[in-house]
């Protein structure tokens, strides 16, 4: 079983996901949104979102690192506690590297769903025995069990399982 790079433990669970919705966030250029980042980045990271991208390309491009780490790191069990900056994703040849190094064992399952005039971007990070090497899928849908909610219709939808019948 594939361990994380810099532990002799396994991972706390054998799957992470994330969800981002593809927009910045109030009162923020895209300049500064990603220059809060840029720790959390790595070199070739900071390349692929530089000024030299389209802000809507860059924007999107940011979101898929970011999931992709999330999503890494709460497999792990660790979410923001792990050094972002250690994981590198490689979104032109969808490539992941942990401490410079291709992790074995995880697939990564990248989907985008459009929502409402809306676009959210989801990775799923799945540690699989036997898998010999990281394996990065785009998807062209997400997987079935993925169920969009707004605020209101998650809680409309909670109330209806949670009633009794």
């Amino acid at each position: 079983m594939a361990y994380a790079p810099g532990t002799t433990h396994p991972p706390a669970y054998a799957l992470g996901v994330d969800v981002m919705q593809v927009r910045l966030p109030r009162r923020d250029t895209y300049r500064s949104f990603i220059n809060t980042f840029t720790e959390q980045l790595t070199p070739l990271e900071r390349e692929s979102v530089s000024p030299a991208v389209s802000p809507a390309e860059g924007l999107k491009r940011f979101f898929w690192l970011w999931t992709m780490k999330e999503a890494y790191t709460k497999a792990l069990g660790l979410g923001l506690g792990f050094d972002f900056s250690r994981i590198e994703f490689d979104v032109k040849a969808d490539i992941v590297r942990v401490d410079g190094k291709v992790p074995q064992g995880w697939k990564f399952h990248k989907f985008e769903v459009k929502e409402e005039g809306e676009i959210y971007v989801g990775v799923v990070a799945e540690l699989l025995e036997g898998l010999q090497t990281a394996v990065v899928i785009p998807e062209t849908e997400p997987k079935p069990w993925f169920k969009y909610f707004t605020a209101t219709s998650f809680v409309e939808h909670t109330i209806e399982e949670l009633s009794p019948t």
